[in-house]
């Protein structure tokens, strides 16, 4: 296979990854929703940050660590629904809450890109599936003659690329109905379902074989 028919080929397969609904488009949108936009590219990056180190450690072996050993993927696991429970469960906390002066007490903290990149990142990074994905996946696009490490980091790159591009148009859509969202019924909704679709992810994390 040829490097750049493996680049093509490896671009349809997580171009449709990407599309697909999942954690990622709901921290993103909700996060972009509320008007956090700086914190929200902050998520993007994050996200993306994870994705270029598993592509990494894939590339250098360390990830087949995962399929090999039980227990690392075990630890991995109950440590990545763990994160994501807690995340859930103070979102959906937060709109029962009020302050003094009656006002709904917010979660999902300050607008800052590095709040947002590092909640992206542990987001990422504690999902065990997207090292399981890679360890399965990316191999298979690397051809017998190419500098193995650098393939890996050019495939993983595409997979950054499209991620940033669906990303774009995920917080351009959910900026361009934050007036709206921004009202405090809605914002009760909005983290509320947020809410439930994190915390089902942490538990399919954690009941998944």
């Amino acid at each position: 296979m040829a490097s750049s028919t493996a680049l093509w080929s490896f671009a349809l397969v997580v171009g449709l990854l990407t599309l697909t609904p999942g954690l990622d488009t709901a921290l993103i949108l909700r996060t972009a929703a509320l008007g956090r936009r700086t914190r929200a590219w902050g998520v993007v990056l994050g996200i993306q940050t994870g994705t270029l180190i598993w592509g990494a450690l894939t590339s250098l072996g360390v990830t087949a660590l995962l399929t090999a050993s039980h227990l690392a993927y075990e630890i991995l696991r109950w440590a990545g629904a763990a994160y994501l429970l807690w995340m859930a469960g103070r979102m959906i906390a937060a709109t029962f809450r009020r302050d003094g002066a009656g006002a709904e007490v917010e979660v999902g903290g300050a607008d800052t890109l590095s709040g947002g990149w590092r909640q992206g990142t542990l987001t990422n990074l504690l999902n065990p599936k997207v090292g399981v994905f890679y360890v399965a996946v990316l191999p298979q696009f690397i051809p017998a003659e190419a500098p193995h490490f650098a393939m890996g980091l050019a495939l993983t790159s595409v997979h950054v690329l499209l991620g940033m591009v669906w990303s774009t148009v995920l917080i351009a859509s959910a900026t361009a109905l934050g007036t709206w969202l921004r009202g405090a019924r809605a914002r009760r909704v909005l983290d509320r379902v947020t809410g439930t679709v994190i915390g089902a992810f942490a538990v399919r994390l954690a009941v998944s074989d």
